[in-house]
């Protein structure tokens, strides 16, 4: 005979896991250090003050 398995646990271990894989891919998403956050912001920043500056006036 096969092994005798509880349905209620192994539920619940198969959304462990899944919230582990979930939980993977947001580190991987938006897992960005401070530092990061600001220099993005900074090099957003920068660029739209170049644009804006490129502007020509109608």
């Amino acid at each position: 005979m096969g092994e005798v398995v509880n349905l209620r646990m192994a539920r619940k271990a198969k959304k462990r896991e899944e919230a582990e894989a979930q939980a993977a891919t947001n580190r991987v998403a938006f897992g960005r250090t401070k530092a990061q956050r600001q220099a993005d912001a900074q090099e957003k920043a920068r660029i739209a003050k170049l644009l804006d500056g490129a502007k020509r006036e109608s």
